[in-house]
């Protein structure tokens, strides 16, 4: 059997980050986490840390802004996966997306470093992760009576279990066909407009939500009018549930595949499913 490569996990420790390293402990690579020091005597994190050395885990004491400490960590393995930009690029490709600022600026700088990285020849595979159902869906399940919905509510968003964007992520390690390309986790039973993920949630309660739709010249006021981070967060929104731009394109083989057509074997949590937790 091939040897499986190492992967250092830059952020390994951030709610995705932990589910990243297990993955890849479970898949059998040697499995490397780049972690302050001060991290290793935080009460919060010590259950966590306990299990990745169970795992087999290794821990490298460095920093992701100490360029010295970084780059050693680097040279001790094949693949290093880093949670500032996978999967933190705002639920979107930014590449395809044309979002309003402050997104806008954000999106720009994660394509500059893509840039970058092209130009020095490294080997690059981009994870579109699109939204985390723990981010979204327990939001939605707090509503019993009213529910808030942006724009029209008919533009297709996609949303995932961070489990299983973590296993597709550790799958795309030692494939080739994932080398310099997108990797958009696409699942088709995750995808919904939010009219049709609150129709879902309705016929899981047997109930019929009021709802409150706000136009999009509204969020805009909303978004040049309120402080960071909170216009982030409504201009994350805006691209993804107004103006649909995770799925206002086609995914074109020669530059971007999609996960799951990529990892059939891979049992996927629907949406539907992730919101039977609730009832």
């Amino acid at each position: 059997m091939a040897t499986k490569s190492k992967i250092l996990i830059i952020g390994g420790t951030g709610s995705i980050g932990k589910q990243i390293v297990e993955a890849s402990a479970k898949a059998g690579h040697p499995t490397f986490v780049l972690i302050r020091e001060a991290t290793l005597s935080v009460p919060s994190k010590s259950f966590m840390l306990d299990s990745f050395q169970k795992s087999g885990v290794t821990f490298i004491i460095g920093d992701l802004h100490d360029p010295e400490s970084l780059v050693k960590a680097i040279k001790q393995v094949d693949v290093v996966i880093s949670t500032k930009f996978y999967p933190s690029e705002f639920g979107h490709d930014v590449d395809r997306a044309r979002p309003v600022k402050p997104l806008k600026t954000y999106s720009g700088i994660k394509a500059q470093i893509r840039r970058v990285t092209e130009a020095e020849g490294i080997p690059l595979t981009c994870i579109i992760a699109n939204c985390f159902n723990g981010y979204f869906l327990p939001t939605l399940a707090q509503s019993r009576d009213k529910v808030v919905i942006l724009g029209s509510g008919n533009a297709k968003v996609v949303f995932n279990n961070e489990l299983d964007i973590a296993t597709y992520t550790i799958k795309t390690v030692d494939d080739p066909r994932t080398d310099n390309k997108c990797v958009y986790i696409n699942p088709p039973s995750n995808i919904y407009s939010f009219n049709g993920l609150v129709s879902l949630w309705e016929k899981k309660i047997g109930k019929t939500l009021e709802k409150v739709y706000l136009p999009d010249d509204q969020i805009l006021k909303n978004i040049e009018e309120s402080p960071f981070p909170h216009n982030l967060m409504l201009s994350i929104s805006h691209s993804t549930f107004v103006k649909g731009e995770q799925t206002n394109f086609e995914i074109e083989p020669s530059f971007w595949v999609e996960a799951s057509e990529l990892y059939p074997d891979v049992k996927y949590t629907t949406v539907d499913e992730y919101l039977g937790r609730f009832v």
